[in-house]
């Protein structure tokens, strides 16, 4: 039984297949060559992260595949629904990244807080020169204690965030159109404080908010969740952090806001386009940017090469 990891797997999750049997092809198949490989050496199960496309052509061409795995969330780079129609097992690892996630996000709250981002920039080339109008410039800092945080999409991602704020002294509030309300456990220092956070409308969150993220897959007609109506209704000064997709923020929608200052900063993990971002986004001196880790971390990566493996054997063994 093979396994063609397109996008690479942690150790973890190659070894445990292996130990049980499947063979376990990492070497990186082009996209334009997926069909052929697939079919010469009779692949049955393909995993694949942000990168491989999985389209309506491959599952048509491809019949020995049997399974369709997502390191990761999103899963808007596979036709998923068209694949389980053609009776293909499509999966995914919700869980395992969630942590490392929520923990950049946290990162970058500090970030745009403090315009570390841009002094991290600046001190190589000016720090030297100009250090008494560098510590000027980025001595009007906030803090993150008292301020609000509104977090857009409160699935697993959004509840580590939302334990991260909390833990900070963050007030948080949260939009999702799938539930009214969660419970999220802060565990500090060998004690768990259950705190009850009820959904509010994402219209009062815009409003409210001195700091928002965003945990949303893509919307399925296309379009951005935040575009120039939303940047609208927002606080003046509001700080964003996308750590979900490119498209659910309007890229031209966040530079006006960002010239206008109605936005003062944002930090950006994913981008239209990738992997190759529009430059404007990339020079952007109120931007923060990141090459899409959200879940980049040893411990995330063995979590789902570990999880990617079980669902696999799972499979095989029924």
């Amino acid at each position: 039984m093979k396994v063609l990891a397109n996008d690479g797997i942690a150790k973890s999750g190659q070894d445990k297949l292996e130990e049980n049997g499947f063979t376990v092809i990492t070497e990186t198949v082009a996209q334009a060559d997926l069909i052929s490989v697939i079919n010469e050496l009779k692949y049955e199960v393909i995993l694949v992260r942000s990168a491989t496309k999985i389209r309506k052509d491959i599952i048509d061409n491809c019949p020995s595949i049997k399974m369709i795995g997502r390191g990761g969330v999103g899963m808007d780079n596979i036709d998923v629904e068209y694949a389980r129609e053609k009776g293909i097992t499509v999966f995914n690892t919700p869980a395992s990244s969630s942590l490392a996630v929520a923990e950049l996000v946290t990162a970058q709250l500090f970030s745009l807080a403090r315009s570390v981002y841009d002094s991290d920039r600046q001190m190589p080339i000016n720090g030297k020169e100009n250090f008494k109008a560098l510590k000027k410039q980025y001595g009007k800092g906030i803090e993150l204690r008292g301020k609000t945080l509104g977090i857009i999409g409160f699935g697993r991602i959004g509840q580590y965030t939302a334990k991260y704020a909390l833990g900070l002294g963050m007030n948080v509030v949260a939009f999702d159109p799938f539930m009214e309300k969660a419970t999220v456990t802060v565990e500090v220092a060998n004690q768990s404080v259950a705190i009850e956070i009820k959904t509010i409308t994402l219209d009062k969150l815009l409003e409210t908010s001195d700091f928002i993220s965003l945990h949303v897959p893509m919307p399925a007609d296309g379009k951005a969740l935040i575009a120039t109506t939303e940047f609208k209704k927002m606080k003046d000064g509001v700080r964003i952090v996308n750590a979900a997709r490119g498209g659910v923020i309007d890229e031209d929608a966040l530079l006006a806001a960002l010239a206008s200052g109605k936005v003062n900063a944002a930090a950006l993990d994913v981008f239209v386009g990738e992997p190759s971002p529009r430059e404007d986004l990339l020079t952007n001196n109120k931007i923060a940017l990141t090459p899409h880790i959200g879940a980049a971390t040893v411990e995330a990566q063995d979590r789902i090469g570990t999880e990617l493996a079980d669902n696999i054997i799972a499979f095989y063994n029924k």
